[in-house]
């Protein structure tokens, strides 16, 4: 019953970050044809900015649903190759917020 239940909260954190990523590339697309296409003033670096906010998030949401499945399968091996994931979702992380950085705008110039 517990590991029912925990599975389907990890399951659940997985298809949610799943979908806003999708909806992230799906919403970017959209406005990168409607810039190409119907010459809408969007501007490529807040097209990029949105979708790595989302991709961000959906990583997020992975990392947590990794955390609450490592709750079911205690083994070594399981624990190994979970922060060998959680690791690389990190650092992939942190190279897209950096990224995010330098595409923001600078706020010192307000």
């Amino acid at each position: 019953m517990y590991e029912t239940i925990v599975h389907y909260i990890s399951y659940s954190l997985a298809i949610f970050g799943a979908i806003l990523v999708f909806y992230g590339g799906i919403r970017a697309a959209i406005k990168v044809l409607a810039k190409e296409i119907l010459r809408k003033s969007y501007e490529y670096n807040d097209i990029r900015r949105d979708f790595t906010n989302k991709i961000v998030l959906g990583l997020e949401f992975f990392i947590a649903a990794d955390l609450i499945t490592s709750i079911l399968q205690p083994t070594l091996n399981d624990v190994i190759v979970l922060a060998v994931i959680v690791a690389i979702r990190t650092v992939v992380g942190y190279s897209l917020n950096a990224e995010l950085s330098e595409l923001s705008p600078d706020k010192s110039d307000k």
